[in-house]
């Protein structure tokens, strides 16, 4: 059976930090891509970054680049999302998702999904 697990949300004020972590089993991690959408309250769930399994290319979507980081430890079946400089509009549920394809943006893309973990920036 698949898991992802995240951790490492919370509540940060505008500007700060946070470090997500997705811990996955049950499957080759270092085979999967993969990825972190978002979804805030009202809105549609968006692509935010994914790393991919054999080169470790990495994705962003705009509105993150240059702000967030993605990297993956194959030892440990984790993959991390480092956010920076944080705004009131990162705020949203957080999950990462798990595709057998190489490059994958598209949440239909992804396989497995992990529960999420809320996201909260104070303006």
């Amino acid at each position: 059976q698949v898991q992802l697990v995240e951790s490492g949300g919370g509540l940060e004020e505008a500007g700060g930090s946070l470090r997500l972590s997705c811990t996955a089993s049950g499957l080759t991690f270092s085979r999967y891509t993969m990825g972190w959408f978002r979804q805030a309250p009202g809105k549609e769930r968006e692509f935010v970054t994914a790393i991919t399994w054999r080169d470790g290319n990495k994705y962003f979507a705009d509105s993150v680049k240059g702000r967030f980081t993605i990297s993956r430890d194959n030892a440990k079946n984790t993959v991390y999302l480092e956010m920076n400089s944080m705004k009131a509009e990162d705020t949203a549920v957080y999950c990462c998702a798990a595709a057998f394809q190489r490059i994958a943006r598209a949440a239909a893309d992804y396989a497995y999904w992990g529960q999420g973990t809320q996201v909260t920036v104070s303006a």
